[in-house]
């Protein structure tokens, strides 16, 4: 009887998965601006909608956390992780948001291979991200996470020696000032994506 009137069991793997799509979608379409393909505005207004999609995801999910009794991870484990997976999708949705503005219609190599290193992320994420369903294959989630972390590092690799050429060889100071930014923000965006892998380690050792 008490369970008929409980509301319906929610998959929140479901919610987890669509946002990690996503966010391999505006990753794409980062280093597709990255690469000067397609026209800037376009490509940012799309990298806006799937933020915007990922928004609506993170909401539903945090909705659906509050009206469900039982849930198949930990409540905080479940807010934490969406909210993280979130933050990837905002960070390029901003670094977006600033080349469109900055009219930077295509990167420097640097750029770009940072930008790689998101979409590589992203795809790491996603595949940690399916095995939570039923954590079964845990060695499999540890290895997608230990690679985000290997990305991580190579992202702040890049961002060093990025920043150390274009101090060395750009002489226009707005030029340095914003593809300095650029590169940070890139930075902080594979920051982000270290730190999912950090959430879903975490859930992966509380289930041990």
């Amino acid at each position: 009887m008490f369970r008929s009137i409980l509301p319906q069991e929610t998959s929140f793997f479901d919610y987890f998965e669509q946002h990690s799509r996503l966010c391999c979608e505006a990753c794409h379409e980062l280093y597709a601006m990255l690469s000067g393909a397609g026209d800037l505005a376009v490509r940012a207004a799309r990298i806006k909608e799937i933020e915007r999609e990922a928004d609506s995801v993170t909401h539903a999910c945090t909705d659906a956390l509050h009206m469900t009794f039982v849930t198949p991870l930990d409540r905080s484990d479940i807010l934490t992780l969406i909210q993280r997976l979130d933050d990837v999708a905002d960070s390029i949705e901003a670094i977006a948001a600033r080349l469109s503005m900055y009219e930077i219609a295509e990167g420097r190599p640097e750029a770009r291979a940072l930008a790689d290193v998101l979409v590589r992320a992203s795809q790491e994420i996603a595949q940690a991200v399916s095995g939570l369903r039923d954590l079964r294959n845990t060695d499999m989630i540890r290895k997608h996470c230990m690679a985000l972390f290997d990305l991580e590092s190579e992202g702040d690799t890049l961002m060093r020696s990025a920043l150390a050429d274009l101090f060395k060889h750009e002489s226009n100071v707005i030029t340095v000032i914003k593809l300095k930014e650029i590169f940070e923000r890139l930075e902080k965006a594979t920051d982000r994506c270290e730190t999912v892998g950090n959430v879903i380690l975490g859930i992966v050792i509380e289930a041990s």
